[in-house]
């Protein structure tokens, strides 16, 4: 019988779920001398949580996890070393699936049915469910904006996380702006789904969303033409939960970082949160580049033509936008509708 697991939600997002269950081994884990010298058969459960879209979108095995290696992983750890308690046993098997790309959270049960008791009984279970927050053995698969990278503030030996004002929720839901864009797959339909999931998170509403816009990359490896549009959302999130959202978003539909300002399937980036003018080592608002990117600023202007980016080297989007000129860009031939509230709570709800 298949194991009964509660879905995780990273983000806002529930994750999908690959289960390989009834893996059945001799193993010599146990209290008692008999057992360590005899053995008996163990079985485990084990349910990884992941993101299978990207897998699915390109049927390709390279962007999930091998439901083969993790059998094999849970049956070494079963007959390998012996332990005395189950519940070492079901670190260990939790422990070598976290450590598999895609994996964000793993339910693992492990099974005794021939355990020393002394009443009939079917069977004694262990279950538990780790996550990449509660291990910093796995710090280095968490989700971020420069995760992996050279200057990933949450990397071992850097300052680590911040606790700061980015931390505190607004008494009200403030107007924050976000831009998102990709070059890899159908990035048209990937942007308006993850429209529509961003509407889904608690304390997320969307308002408005631009048009779509095409334009050159900026930098990195020879890639497509990127499609850019941009956001207006009201939020009870802080400012840095808010970037976990758009992070948890991301990795939903298969973003990578193998390189900088390398092709990805979708970015979204904060681009103001309010007026708020602040940096931290992992968050600066508003973002840093958004005056000098063409991308953000002309469908901002097709949407708020009088709205104004704060900060100092901020002014209105209309003049920003004029500044820095349309060279390559222009607008998607048939692009995505407008969209209100009531649009994309509707579209969240089908």
């Amino acid at each position: 019988m298949s194991p009964t697991v509660t879905p995780y939600v990273k983000d806002g997002v529930e994750l999908d779920q690959i289960a390989v269950t009834g893996v059945r081994v001799n193993g010599r884990h146990g209290v008692l001398e008999s057992e360590r010298e005899t053995g008996q058969v163990f079985l485990a459960d084990v349910v990884a949580h992941v993101s299978t879209r990207g897998a699915a979108a390109r049927d390709d095995l390279t962007k999930t996890v091998n439901y083969s290696q993790i059998a094999d992983s849970a049956a070494e750890i079963l007959a390998g070393d012996p332990s005395q308690l189950l519940e070492t046993v079901a670190e260990h098997i939790a422990k070598a699936v976290l450590d598999m790309d895609g994996v964000h959270c793993v339910d693992v049960v492990v099974h005794k049915p021939q355990a020393p008791l002394h009443v009939e009984f079917k069977d004694v279970q262990v279950r538990i469910r780790r996550d990449l927050r509660t291990g910093g053995l796995w710090a280095d698969k968490r989700i971020g904006s420069s995760a992996g990278m050279s200057d990933d503030p949450l990397a071992p030996g850097s300052a680590g996380t911040s606790h700061d004002d980015f931390d505190t929720r607004p008494d009200q839901p403030v107007p924050a702006l976000l831009a998102l864009g990709g070059n890899v797959g159908n990035v048209e339909q990937t942007l308006e789904r993850a429209v529509h999931d961003l509407h889904r998170v608690t304390g997320i509403e969307v308002r408005t969303t631009s048009p779509l816009v095409s334009t050159p990359p900026a930098g990195g490896p020879p890639q497509d033409h990127y499609l850019n549009a941009v956001v207006r959302i009201h939020t009870a999130l802080a400012p840095r939960e808010l970037l976990g959202a758009c992070q948890g978003i991301e990795m939903v539909y298969g973003r990578e970082r193998a390189e900088a300002n390398g092709p990805r399937t979708i970015d979204i980036d904060v681009i103001a949160y309010g007026d708020v003018v602040g940096r931290s080592a992992d968050l600066e608002l508003p973002h840093p580049r958004a005056h000098l990117r063409n991308f953000v600023l002309a469908p901002w202007m097709a949407i708020e033509p009088d709205a104004v980016l704060p900060g100092p080297a901020g002014g209105r989007v209309t003049d920003l936008a004029g500044r820095v000129g349309a060279e390559g860009l222009e607008v998607v031939a048939n692009p995505w509708p407008a969209r209100g509230a009531a649009d994309a709570r509707g579209a969240a709800g089908a």
